[in-house]
This record gives structure tokens, sequence and C-alpha cells, in this order.
């Protein structure tokens, strides 16, 4: 039998696969991107495509009824089949309607030129407004659970969100709660965003409006629907959130809404009918539950247009009862799982503040309405102040103001604003992999430093997926604001390989000017960021091509980029053979001089770089600011082993860090050639025989390790030199160990520097070209880069002569935020500039 194929061959045929699936819409977009807007066409999608819904579907027919707007094309993309047969269905006698499914290329080409887009939600990663478009962003609710960034783990759950709504030339909001609270704080649009909030209604609470023959009307539709007759009946409409496992095994968690609906039923007596409004995906499966057949509300049935039939509702966590407040109807909450909801995913308001009964059991919840319809019945207590201030706009007229301000351009008069602006300034800074090493920590820390009350921060990220990359973006500042890369690059395959091969061969500055490439870029840094516009903008990486080429093209600001290392002698680092940055650092390289800042971490590495890199940039362009610590804990953490990616790695480290009267030597750095743990090893022989009391700790994980495992079982060291493979947490051996040796034979600041003076750790080190000032004192045992000095070095600190390395955390921290505040240009107070719909 034909044995399995590795897994990292399988992973990477399952990723060229997956890319190549994705070739013909990346070409359709790209196709369609580059045709004329037809200025008169209106893009309309409601949650993801499941249906013409919400807020769209009231501006639509508002549109399409006005004789003003007869010239305007509709199109609604949708994905589900009887919602899109439904709306054929209806407008089959009008040419100007038309539906299109969801991703298809017929989606792609409207979306890329409507004039106008109209969403309650998100379009797909792959969207990017183009020049001359209108794209109004109406959301789906007033939030009562936690959004955007206040949610757990809400940045990365926001990515796909965060960059619709830069996008957007307009947001609307129910209510200044909703603009404030979601918008401008959860979703933290306040100074970058440059679009127009509209604070003037929500125009799908229109639909709650009608006079009594059109209710009746409706009523009785609704009942034929069903199968039953509510002429005369009053109706409670129960509608839940739906959440947890129901996706998966949906039947017992219906049945179980169904003992919910009868137990309400059976107090609210035969003059009243409980109907049920499930979330949309579980619709489907909801009407093979025999006991809903006859209480289950048509998914096709306009949830607002349910909501004014309704006499009373009842729902959960659902912010659906914030647009029934403009009814002045009773509103009831059944949350059985009340405090688990709370504590996991979190609400703005607690639940026994809500404007209606609070309970956990229906039949209770049921009798508290029965008292709140009857004819003589008061208010619910804060009732009246919820609907103020929640829906103080919903008069049935909100759909005419949105249209006035979007489709006609009239403002004056209208609740239109811009978000908040203070004279904070606005930084971005590109932070790299985000993976385990040396730059990732450097970048935290300077981040989690910043004073968000002086900067506004935004980290940029490319969309962490693993564990470990996960890990270091949670570590950041929850005042930071993160954007991540969703999606690819648009634009036609030829393009983009002209690009590459250009940017290879060629200058690449000079290269997208001769070439056209430049729109490439703008389009990207518009697919990510939209309109929003920062001061200083900073690459911190410092590595990579592409994303030192895109931070280029972001709207005027300072940029800066980062110099972690020795750059000449990085760019000729040779790993098995290979000099892997020989033509990457030299194209970014090449943009130095586009560049304001370039950032090295020591004054010593300044000189260097200065001199080094004298060709690609001017000498007063080479800045210095050090890193920042991450303040470690001296305690020790014995009882805990530190956290590897290798998990049957940990026991044995522990194990032999456990073993008493050995005295401890521990580097940490990644295993290449730069840093020369050849040496280290060879260096540690030297002296094993005469210390048999000795170990050495190896922290780290690169392209050497297996060359470095093999280089101790050769020189019988196994059992003395531990190579533990990369750490979440590295102090976590540092801590335990006893002298910090560094072999580098090129570095900038190491972090592993600044952590081992923390934990007053003797520090011995060759001398690199920056290791004078690496730290600020001159707490280090500098020795030459050759096997022998370091062995004495080495000797040196078992003899005692090599004093504990030590650093004043705080000092240390002011001074280096003194520097950066003389790196970031002073903004004067500026009123947000208002934009034209659709410019750039």
């Amino acid at each position: 039998m034909r044995s399995p194929l590795p897994p990292a061959v399988t992973r990477a045929v399952r990723w060229a696969l997956t890319r190549a699936k994705r070739i013909p819409t990346s070409e359709q977009i790209a196709w369609a991107r580059s045709l004329p807007i037809r200025r008169r066409t209106v893009v309309y999608e409601s949650f993801a495509g499941n249906g013409a819904l919400c807020n769209p579907e009231a501006i639509f027919r508002a549109l399409l009824a006005d004789p003003e707007f007869a010239d305007l094309t509709h199109i609604w993309a949708i994905s589900d089949t009887d919602a899109a047969a439904a709306v054929r269905a209806e407008f089959a006698g009008s040419s100007n309607v038309v539906v299109v499914r969801r991703g298809s290329g017929a989606y792609w080409r409207a979306l890329s030129t409507a004039g106008y887009l109209v969403n309650n939600a998100t379009f797909p990663p792959a969207f990017s407004k183009r020049t001359g478009q209108v794209y109004l962003n109406t959301w789906h609710g007033t939030p009562l659970k936690l959004m955007g960034f206040d949610m757990p783990g809400g940045a990365r759950e926001s990515a796909n969100t965060l960059r619709n709504l830069l996008n957007a030339d307009y947001l609307l909001a129910a209510n200044p709660f909703m603009a404030e609270t979601m918008y401008e704080d959860a979703y933290q649009l306040r100074n970058v965003y440059r679009g127009s909030i509209i604070e003037e209604g929500y125009p799908r609470i229109d639909r709650q409006w009608m006079s009594d023959a059109e209710r009746a009307q409706r009523v009785a539709e609704l009942g034929c629907a069903l199968g039953t007759d509510l002429t005369g009946k009053r109706i409670v409409l129960f509608a839940p959130t739906w959440r947890g496992s129901s996706f998966q095994a949906p039947d017992a968690d219906l049945a179980h809404l169904a003992e919910q609906v009868a137990g309400m039923q059976r107090e609210l007596g035969d003059d009243t009918t409980v109907l049920l409004k499930t979330h949309q995906v579980v619709h489907r499966a909801a009407t093979r539950i025999p006991a809903l057949k006859r209480l289950l509300v048509p998914n096709t049935t306009a949830t607002n247009v349910l909501l004014g039939l309704a006499d009373a509702l009842v729902t959960d966590y659902s912010s659906i009862f914030f647009d029934y407040l403009a009814t002045g109807r009773p509103v009831g909450f059944l949350v059985p799982d009340g405090d688990d909801y709370s504590a996991v995913r979190g609400t703005y308001m607690p639940l026994d503040e809500l404007p209606g009964p609070v309970r956990t059991d229906p039949v209770e919840l049921g009798r508290d309405l029965a008292g709140l319809m009857a004819d003589d019945a008061t208010p619910h207590p804060r009732y009246a102040e919820w609907a103020e201030r929640f829906v103080p706009f919903d008069d049935g007229r909100a759909t005419s103001r949105v249209i006035d301000i979007v489709f006609r351009g009239l403002t004056d008069g209208r609740r239109v604003r811009p978000v908040r602006r203070d004279d904070r300034p606005r930084l971005l800074f590109y932070l790299g992999g985000m993976r385990l090493n040396g730059i990732t920590t450097a970048a935290v820390n300077l981040l989690n430093s910043l004073d968000t009350q002086r900067y506004d921060v935004t980290a940029l990220m490319a969309y962490p997926r693993g564990a470990t990359t996960q890990h270091n973006q949670s570590r950041l500042d929850s005042g930071i604001r993160q954007v991540f890369r969703v999606g690819g690059m648009n634009g036609l395959k030829v393009r983009q390989v002209l690009r590459r091969v250009a940017d290879v061969s060629t200058d690449p500055l000079r290269a997208h000017r001769r070439l056209g490439h430049k729109s490439l870029w703008h389009d990207e840094w518009t697919r990510i960021f939209g309109s929003a516009k920062f001061d200083w903008v900073a690459d911190f990486s410092g590595y990579s091509p592409f994303w030192a080429h895109l931070l280029l093209h972001s709207p005027r600001a300072t940029r800066a980029i980062w110099l972690h290392n020795e750059m000449a002698a990085d760019r000729d680092r040779t790993v098995h053979g290979k000099q892997a940055f020989r033509r990457s650092l030299g194209r970014v390289f090449a943009m130095y001089r586009a560049y304001d800042q370039l950032v090295s971490v020591s004054p010593a590495l300044t000189d260097l770089n200065r001199t080094e890199l004298a060709e690609f940039a001017s000498a007063d362009r080479f800045v210095t600011l050090r890193n920042l610590p991450d303040v470690v804990s001296t305690a020790p953490t014995a009882d805990s082993g530190p956290e590897s990616e290798d998990a049957g790695l940990g026991e044995a480290v522990d194990t032999a860090l456990a073993v008493p009267g050995i005295r401890r030597f521990v580097t940490v750095g990644r295993l290449s050639t730069e840093k020369n743990h050849a040496r280290l090893i060879r260096a540690f022989a030297r002296l094993a025989d005469t210390a048999p009391d000795t170990q050495l700790f190896i922290v780290g994980g690169g392209p050497l390790r297996n060359t470095l495992e093999q280089q101790v079982r050769d020189a019988g060291l196994t059992g003395r030199v531990f190579l533990t493979g990369p750490l979440r947490d590295p102090v976590s051996v540092m801590q335990r160990c006893d002298c910090f040796v560094l072999s580098s034979d090129y570095e900038g600041q190491p972090m592993v520097l600044i952590e081992a003076a923390q934990l007053a750790l003797p520090i011995v080190s060759t001398a690199f070209g920056s290791a004078r000032g690496a730290l600020p004192g001159d707490d280090m045992h500098v020795v030459d880069r050759d096997d022998d000095a370091l062995a004495d070095g080495m000797r040196a600190f078992l003899a005692g002569r090599v004093t504990p390395a030590s650093l004043d955390v705080d000092a240390y921290t002011a001074e280096v935020l003194a520097q950066f505040d003389a790196l970031v240009p002073r903004t004067a107070p500026a009123q947000p500039a208002r934009r034209s719909p659709g410019a750039r």
C-alpha cells in the first residue's frame, strides 16, 4: 500500500489547490473593477445575502416607489434560493429590479461598478470601495450584546467588519448611543474614520407604522400563511437569539423553544396567540418540528412588519427589542441562561435594568405580559426612558431622511456628523508576523508603553491564525486599535506577475510609477483602511518588501521603518548555503529613500547602519530608538515549566532545571547563523570537563536546530546542553539559570539582554558591532568573537569575576519614551474634513 504524503506536503498541496480555486474569482473581480462606474445603479445586501431584509429593504422600497428615482437600477445580492425566488416573483414586472447570486461573477460585476452600495452587515474581504462609489452601511441594530473590540477576542472577530466600516461613506445609527458606543468606541472609529455618521432613526422601523386597515390585512395574510385564524387575536411575538451548539444539533433546542412558547401561551389565554420568529439560519430546521408548525412565522415576512403587528414582544439578548420600543407596546425578556451569557459574551446594560420584566421561567413571563397587556395596565417603569433614549427619531419618516442625505445630498437640518476627533497624533505600526522573536516582543512592549491618552495608536498585522500569533496579538493593550489584512490584493494576475517581476528585477519605487503598479498598491491600501488617515506610519518589522511598499501608499504622513539589526550583514546572512534575505532586503533597502526616519535600536547600531547603508538614504534620516523592556517578574516559577510549542520537551527541561548544585548558562535567540550558537556549544565544550557542575540551555527555534542537536551529540554533551525549542515565556527558563550568554556575530539591541538585566543575571557577550551601549550601563562582560574568548568569559563568571547586570526600568523607559516623542510630529487640533460622497 502506498504510504501517505508527509503532513508538510499535504498542507502545501491543499494550499495550492485553494489558491487555484480562487483564481477565477480573483480574475472576475479584477476585470469588474476595470469597468466604468454605473452611477444610477444601487446594490443591496442584507445579512450576507440571506434575503431582501432590514434597512436595505426599507430603503429599496422607498426608492423604487419614488418617481424622482425612476431611473435607478436596483440589484439585490442574495444567496438564499427561496429568498431570491420570492424577490423575483414580487418584482417580476419591474425591469429595473435584478437579483444576483452573492459570490457569482454577476455579483462582483455589480459590486464593483454600482454607484451606490447599501449593506446592513459586511461585504466579503475582496471588496474595496472604488473612487466614485457611495457606500452606506446601515448595520442591523442597536447593540445590547458587546460588539467589536469590546467582545472577548473582538479584535480578530471584527477584522472584516472594521474594514467595511472604514470603507463606508456613511454609517447609519438608530440613535446617539449606537453611534458613540458601537461605531466610535467598540469599533474604535474615532479619529481615523473620515466618512459621516447619520443619526436619523432606522428605515426598517418605518415599516412598523401602518394604518388599521393595513394591519388587519397583514394579520389576515399571516394567519393564512400559518394555517390559523388570527382575526381578533392579540399577537405576542417570541424572537430569541440563536446561539451555542444549535447549528450542529438544532432539533432538541428547537423543541425546547416549543415548550417555552407553550408555557407563555397558558398564561396569556385563548385571546392571545404566541408566534415564534427564529434566527434565519435555523428556520428551515424549525419547520421540521411538528410542535412549531402553526407557530413559526415564515422567514420571508419582514421582521419589522411582524413587530408592527405584534401586541407584545418577547426576546432575550436580541437588539430587536430596541426597534419595538417605537410601538410603545410591552416587551418581556426570557433569559434562562442570563448569568452565563452575560459572563461569556457580555452586555452593555445589566439585564435587570431592561425596559420590561426579565424572567428565567416562561410561565412567569407570560403572567407578567398578561398584566402589561391589560387595557388599564401601567407601562413598565423604565419603558418611556428607554424609548426616549433609543428610538428618539423613529417617527415613520426615517427612510426619507436617509435618502435625502445619501441619494439627494441634502444635509441641511439633518443629523449627520463626522466622528469625534481630538488632537492626538494618529500612529500606525505594522508589527510583522507576530511570531516568537525579539521583533514581536519589542513591538508589543513599545505599543503597550505608549500613552493612549496622548497618542491614537493602530496596530496593523496579517490575520493571526496560529495559536502563537494569536497569543502574541492578544498581548496588545485593549486601547490599541487592531487592523488585520484579510483577503488579498485585487488586480488581474498578469498585472500582479508583472508587478512582482518588476519589483524583483528593478528599483521597486521606479517600477510602480513607470509600469502603472501604483494603482494596485493604492487599491490595496484602500481595501484595508478605506478612508482612514494617519499622521505617522511605521514599518516596525522592516524585513518585508510587500509591507514596506504598502505603507508608502498611505495618505501623506511621516513614515518610519525599523532597522533591528546590522542590516547589511543581515542581507548577506548565509543559512544552509543560501542567502535567504539577499534579494528581499535589497528591495527594502531600495525603498529607504522614501522613508523619513530609519530607526535603529541603539546608538552604536545607528552609526553602523548609517555608514553601511549610506548609498540608500541620507545620513540625517538615521535615528535611534532603543527597545523597551517587557517588565518581567523576578519571582521564581519552579512550580510551572516553560510553555513550549514542543509539548514533549517541557518535562525534560523542567527535570534538568530542578537538579540541585548546578550552575547554568542560558541563551535565547533564533537558531540561525548570525546568533552563532555553534560557537557557544564549542565554548561550553572547552570548559565542560573542568566544570562538571554546569549546564547550557539554548532557548529558541529556527533552521539550524537539527544541525545544532547533532553538534551536541557529537561533542558528547547530551544531558549537559539542552535545546528547548521556542518558548512563549523564555523568562521561565532564564530566571532559573545563573548566567546569560550571547554568542552573536551581529545584533541590534537584543530584547533578551534587557530581560537578563532585569533579572540581575551576569551577562557574557561577544563583541558584535553594536554590543557597546546595548544596555544603558557597562554591565556586560564583552569578549572577542571566537571560541576561546567566549569560553574564557564563561570561566570568568564561574570564578565570580562577572557581576550581575542591572537596569533601572522606570528611568530607562522614560528615556526611551522621550526619544519616541521626538520622532512623532505634533499635530494641531483639527476639525475633520467633510468629504463629498464617493470621494477618496
